[in-house]
């Protein structure tokens, strides 16, 4: 009796579990079923294939629609020895991500009235002694460090980007190096990006607000945002935990070394955030919330649209930068965000504020692309949204031929329902801006190849085994194997 009961309470348990489970799943998941579910199947499917392709140790990721996260990915090991899985709450450094907050800082302050962009710098800061090149141009104003375009160096006169040590200079020592470094270009002429120009506007914050860099930021952007896993440091009693393990480029025996963990000191205001990614959705669902609110207790929704507008450009249209902000071009649709880059890690946050859409990439080692998952995430989205949606068009029992497919030449294929079409993309090309065939289903197992133009050109088949399984994929008289 005893051992009937006992068995009982652990299938209760059980059965709570997996409705907590699905309950969970519906809840993140829930607005992805009837908009995003057959394309995010693919971008699933193909981050996962770039990680095992490009030996990445770890990678979380996740896509916003307006204020939800409606799809996230985590796959590897944030660390390789303890072998600890990542997830959407594993912490990254987002190194040069960390210029957003900054930036929003301050706006905050000239919002108040405590400054104005169009201030030379050296107005609220006396001790910068930078030498002027050009002492006959414009001056370095707050405005020109937003936009990269002030003439200053890129970095202090450290080596803080050499490995092992990475010795990134406290604040003192970064203004001591100040007096021997000197601009490259005439102010507001030329775009160079520049870690020591938002580093400078972190001391003009500290100078402005009476806090401390991290006291400020803490107080008036991360707190009111409810942002408790972004800091403006790396938590190191979080190593080996929650804190992702940076790893280097890969060598050419395809191995990977641990990196030496390191703090950013006088670059925090640059370069020394760390966060998740569910903290920066929360963060890219607040900019969307916000941009026709002027009365958002954190920023005013009119200057977040201010920021996010180009206010420089290269003449060859190479470089576009918002206050703050870089703006980028894929395709015919503009971005808003930053990437970000530091010892270990890589890091993107992107926005199409008038879609509504946001992405995140984490990864935790040097040498990849990680701008191309975005615009592949992306992509694949675009592609499904454009694709022709022709009612009552079906695929009787499309799981039947979904799957990985092995071929050949190229390795591997996934095929996935595509509004009552399948559609079959390549896991292994870099780019997948369309699917590598679209097909309509005729009959039995018999398919048609749908062209650009929307006819219909060869003819598809899937081949089933013995015990009636799909098992082969047959176009042009080649095929490939279903794994």
């Amino acid at each position: 009796m005893k051992t009937n009961t006992l068995t009982n309470l652990r299938l209760l348990n059980r059965i709570v579990l997996i409705l907590i489970l699905i309950n969970t799943f519906y809840s993140v998941y829930g607005q992805v079923s009837t908009r995003f579910s057959e394309p995010l199947r693919v971008i699933d499917a193909w981050i996962e294939a770039q990680k095992d392709y490009g030996s990445i140790p770890g990678i979380s990721a996740g896509i916003v629609s307006d204020q939800d996260l409606i799809w996230k990915h985590a796959s590897g090991y944030s660390d390789l020895e303890l072998k600890i899985r990542t997830s959407d709450s594993t912490i990254y450094s987002i190194c040069s991500i960390s210029k957003l907050f900054t930036s929003i800082a301050i706006l905050q302050l000239r919002d108040k009235g405590k400054l104005d962009l169009d201030d030379p710098l050296s107005e609220h800061l006396s001790w910068f002694n930078l030498q002027q090149t050009y002492p006959e141009g414009s001056p370095i104003t707050i405005r020109s460090l937003l936009t990269h375009s002030s003439g200053i160096p890129r970095d202090s006169d450290c080596p803080y980007w050499a490995n092992p040590e990475f010795p990134f200079p406290s604040k003192e020592e970064l203004i001591e190096k100040l007096a021997g470094q000197k601009t490259l270009y005439p102010a507001s002429t030329i775009y160079q990006y520049s870690n020591l120009g938002m580093s400078l506007l972190g001391f003009l914050i500290e100078e402005i607000s009476g806090l401390t860099y991290e006291d400020y930021v803490n107080k008036n952007i991360l707190s009111p945002l409810d942002l408790k896993n972004t800091r403006p440091l790396m938590p190191e009693s979080f190593r080996k935990g929650k804190l992702a393990t940076g790893y280097s480029v890969e060598s050419r025996d395809g191995k990977r070394s641990e990196l030496d963990f390191f703090q950013t000191k006088g670059l925090v205001a640059a370069a020394g955030y760390s966060s998740t990614v569910g903290d920066l959705a929360k963060f890219i669902s607040w900019q969307f919330s916000i941009r026709e609110n002027p009365h958002d207790p954190v920023l005013n929704g009119n200057t977040l649209r201010e920021m996010q507008r180009l206010h420089w450009i290269d003449p060859d249209w190479k470089n576009a930068r918002g206050l703050g902000f870089g703006i980028y071009k894929t395709g015919a649709t503009t971005m808003i965000g930053h990437y970000g880059s530091c010892p270990g890690y890589l890091s993107q946050l992107k926005m199409i504020p008038d879609k509504k859409l946001g992405f995140i990439v984490l990864i935790n080692c040097q040498g990849e692309d990680s701008y191309s998952i975005v615009e592949a995430m992306y992509n694949i989205l675009q592609a499904y949204e454009t694709a022709k949606d022709v009612p009552n068009e079906k695929v009787p029992e499309p799981e039947t031929y979904c799957g990985i497919y092995q071929d050949f030449w190229d390795g591997e294929y996934i095929i996935v329902p595509w509004k009552g079409k399948l559609a079959l993309y390549s896991l292994r090309y870099m780019y997948p801006d369309k699917p590598v065939t679209l097909m309509k289903y005729i009959e039995n197992d018999m398919f048609k190849e749908i062209k650009d133009d929307g006819s219909l050109g060869a003819d598809i088949r899937f081949e089933r085994n013995d015990k009636g399984e799909i098992y082969r994929y047959w176009i042009h008289s080649y095929y490939m194997v279903k794994k």
